[in-house]
Parts: structure tokens; sequence; C-alpha cells
């Protein structure tokens, strides 16, 4: 039996969480767009609408899985320099974060809207760093969802992306990423 890439994925990120918890919610569809432009020049930008995301509710546990040939660039040219020059996603195929929604409980939790910290790592490019105090805005989604939604900054420096020194002035050196899931409960 042949099993695909995302299957395989999506059931590793299922086994990080305990057997146990009761809450889980979980997106196969989640959105996480990237953005390295600087003013005056091209934008650089990215968008993954195949990202996994999980929660469990009951111990704030958090894990997203994004394959990093699923971003999609609006310039064909700048996605296959992308994938093949600066990030190795043959090489590295994978982004994963892993982390702790801080502070969150169902029984407190204000249903409207709600602010969090999330603190936790996350793996790209062969490079694991930590992360910590990225806001997080979880609001209902229906009876039996959440939506999260966030951003936060990294360095391609952090992570040992080179960028070519013909296009350094083109391409900053922090990354905006932001993030949303609609997160379904199991």
């Amino acid at each position: 039996m042949r099993i695909d890439m995302k299957t395989l994925l999506y059931l590793f990120v299922l086994m990080s969480f305990t057997v146990n918890a009761q809450n889980k919610h979980l997106t196969k569809t989640g959105v996480i767009t990237f953005e390295a432009s600087v003013p005056s020049f091209e934008e650089i930008a990215a968008t993954n609408n195949s990202v996994t995301a999980i929660f469990d509710a009951d111990t704030g546990k958090f894990a997203v899985l994004a394959l990093v040939k699923g971003f999609r660039f609006k310039n064909a040219l700048m996605e296959a320099h992308f994938n093949e020059n600066y990030v190795a996603s043959d090489l590295y195929p994978k982004a994963k974060f892993k982390g702790t929604i801080e502070g969150f409980s169902l029984e407190n939790f204000d249903h409207i809207k709600s602010d969090y910290e999330i603190n936790g790592t996350l793996e790209f490019h062969g490079k694991v760093k930590q992360i910590e105090s990225c806001l997080i805005r979880i609001t209902n989604l229906d009876t039996n969802g959440l939506h999260m939604i966030g951003s936060l900054e990294v360095k391609t420096s952090d992570y040992s992306i080179e960028i070519p020194k013909i296009v350094r002035k083109k391409v900053s050196d922090i990354i905006t990423i932001n993030f949303e899931f609609n997160l379904i409960k199991t």
C-alpha cells in the first residue's frame, strides 16, 4: 500500500499530540503568506493554501506543517528561484512549528475574540529557532471550530538563507509571516 507524502505528514502531526486529548481542532487548508519585499522593488510574496494545523484546546499545544513547495508566487521564475536557490525545498521540504498557546482554556475563552501569546519553535531550511511572544487572535468559527490569525517576523539569516549579492538590496532580511487557520473540532 502506498501512502502519499501529504497523508504521511498529516499523520506525523497528529501523532505529536497525546492520544487522550478531547478537544483537538484541525485544518488541512490553513493559509500562510510571507513577504520579503523592499520598497521600490518588485513584490516578493507567496501564499500556501494547503497548510495542516492542529490545536489541542485542553493543553494549548499547537502544531503547523507546511510543504515548502506549496508556496505560490505571482511570478513563476521567482517561485523557481525560491525553491531551488534560496530554500532548497528538495533538501528541506517542510516547514514546521510546534508550540503552546499560553493561557488558553475553553472555560475562560471569550468566544468573540481573544488575544494570546504563542511560544514554540519554527523549523525551516534545516534550522530550528525559538519563537517567543508571537500574538495570535482566536475567535469562534462556529460551534465546532476556532478561527486563528496571527503574524510574526523572522530573519533570513536565522535560517541560513543566503541572499545573493546581486539582489541583496531587493530582498528584505526580515520576512513577515501571516497565518490564518479555520480549525474544526475532530
